[in-house]
């Protein structure tokens, strides 16, 4: 007998169709595989096996062919355990088939019968939202039931417009559905979202700084990337990681979209709801190219997508191993990824905030006055050459970050909470979703192309003559031209202005000056 059981698989971050076909036939018992497995797919036969026998369903001495369609991509992951084991039952005359139909199918299978959780549930959740039953876009009101692991029910939930059900163990779905009682999952999302860990961290902690902080809510209001360079202990980190606590909240498609990400990169915390903060990764510089942009076979997110909407942080920048950062250059300018393997090419979003960290030199104290850099003009060349002119001239703004005096750390604080530099930082991002509202994909000033900004750049007369004569004397390309402009845009929207004026291309070319892109001969000569 023929079964047919409809599941989903992920490439990327986006889903298509599987289905699992069973077949049971007289000859020697045997069991086999056949549409492309890999991995753990071909060990679901032991797992599966063990999780019938246990679950108290008899698996009959037979040739059972499970074929996985299309036959054609490959098949990766544990996902299929449940829906094969589902396929053996009808297959073999323990389950009828209609208790089956209209139903999608994903999930692990443990030894004793357990549903375990599996990667990927919400883009398979939202991709049979909006294909339908049929497999094809616009028939969402054939849509099915998700019947999906307990743990992965929160994320399945997400997607309002899906039903889902999510049983503990093998035997409690077949019970459900031999009775044709399947119980569909309530939703766990609460109306208000849990704060964010980032939210602890508030702006009102740092003392003095007062460049640095102001550089810091420029690039949360335009989405610039931004590099801090000071001493050790000058306040570099702790800058950083207070900047998602000034973020605007995600909107429910960039929420969608992020926790989409993590779930695909098995990373969602079980039980865990949408994301309605942005993310904040900082990799350690030991990272490898694989693990910072993407990669392995099937291809997963590496940190640039996992922090996509969201800050990136590179501490301490010049010790990343040099291929490695300079793999940075391509997901900064286009807000993507994309991996090729042979027979397939997956794209990865990647529209990060960029926060890089470094001293001035080896030793951390050549800007400081009061303290004795040890280090010779060759160390310091050789240290600021790690980072290459074309990466340094995509990070928007380089910002000094000078050492504390001692005496202020024991003064009470008057510094602005997180919460009065979001206010703004909200509003200038308003502005600019308005203001860009006709442009696919922009919704801040950093994603502007630079045609458009040649049409509307809105500078005055002598801010325009100011960045022409900066751009001769400081000999910035024409990407470092558009991107000083873009910052300029921001401040001016930070203060509430229509037009981009002298002061504001002022700031701009303040935090334009890039000393780590000069090479080793020229820093020796600086």
């Amino acid at each position: 007998m023929l079964a047919a059981i409809r599941s989903a698989a992920v490439l990327g971050i986006d889903a298509y169709d599987v289905t699992v076909e069973v077949d049971c036939a007289l000859g020697l018992p045997q069991w086999t595989i056949v549409g492309l497995p890999v991995g753990a797919v071909k060990e679901s036969r032991e797992r599966v096996g063990a999780a019938l026998a246990n679950s108290g369903f008899k698996l009959p001495p037979r040739r059972i062919t499970v074929n996985l369609a299309p036959a054609d991509v490959r098949k990766e992951g544990t996902a299929f355990d449940l829906p094969i084991a589902l396929g053996i039952l009808v297959a073999t005359g323990q389950l009828p088939a209609d208790a089956v139909r209209g139903l999608a199918v994903v999930g692990e299978l443990g030894l004793d019968g357990a549903i375990r959780a599996v990667r990927g549930v919400l883009p398979i959740a939202r991709s049979l939202a909006e294909r339908g039953g049929s497999g094809e876009p616009g028939r969402a009101r054939s849509t099915p039931m998700l019947v999906a692991p307990t743990a992965n029910r929160a994320e399945a939930a997400l997607v309002a417009s899906l039903r889902t059900a999510a049983p503990a163990t093998l035997g409690e779905l077949v019970a459900q559905l031999a009775a044709g009682a399947l119980v569909p999952g309530e939703s766990p999302i609460p109306s208000d979202f849990p704060a964010a860990d980032g939210d602890a961290l508030d702006f009102a902690d740092v003392v003095g700084q007062e460049t640095a902080k102001r550089a810091i809510e420029v690039a949360a209001a335009g989405g610039h990337n931004v590099l801090m360079i000071g001493p050790p202990g000058a306040g570099k980190t702790m800058l950083a990681r207070r900047l998602p606590s000034i973020l605007p909240a995600l909107d429910e498609g960039e929420a969608l979209e992020a926790t989409a990400i993590h779930s695909v990169a098995g990373v969602l915390r079980p039980g865990e709801l949408l994301m309605r903060h942005g993310p904040f990764r900082a990799p350690h510089h030991s990272i490898s190219d694989a693990g910072l942009i993407g990669g392995g076979n099937p291809p997963r997110p590496g940190e640039v997508s996992l922090a996509h909407h969201g800050v990136l942080f590179l501490d301490e920048l010049p010790e990343f191993r040099r291929h490695v950062i300079e793999s940075l250059r391509q997901p900064m300018e286009d807000g993507r990824v994309i991996i090729a393997r042979a027979g397939c090419a997956v794209a990865f979003p990647s529209r990060f905030t960029l926060v890089g960290a470094m001293n001035p030199c080896p030793c951390g104290n050549a800007t400081e006055p009061s303290r004795v850099c040890l280090c010779s003009a060759a160390d310091v060349a050789r240290y600021r050459g790690r980072i290459s002119g074309p990466l340094a001239d995509r990070i928007d703004m380089h910002v000094h970050v000078g050492a504390v005096p001692i005496a202020t750390l024991g003064a009470r604080s008057t510094a602005e909470s997180s919460a009065a530099v979001r206010e703004r930082v909200e509003q200038a991002r308003a502005t600019q979703r308005t203001r860009y509202a006709r442009l696919r994909g922009v919704t801040c000033n950093t994603q502007v192309p630079g045609r458009w900004l040649d049409a509307h750049d809105h500078l005055e007369a002598g801010a325009r003559a100011l960045l022409a004569t900066a751009a001769d004397r400081l000999g910035l390309t024409a990407r470092g031209y558009h991107r000083v402009i873009k910052v300029a845009r921001t401040v001016a929207d930070l203060d509430g202005a229509r037009t981009v004026g002298v002061p504001h291309a002022a700031e701009a070319l303040r935090y334009r000056p890039a000393p780590v892109a000069l090479g080793p001969r020229a820093a020796a000569h600086s």
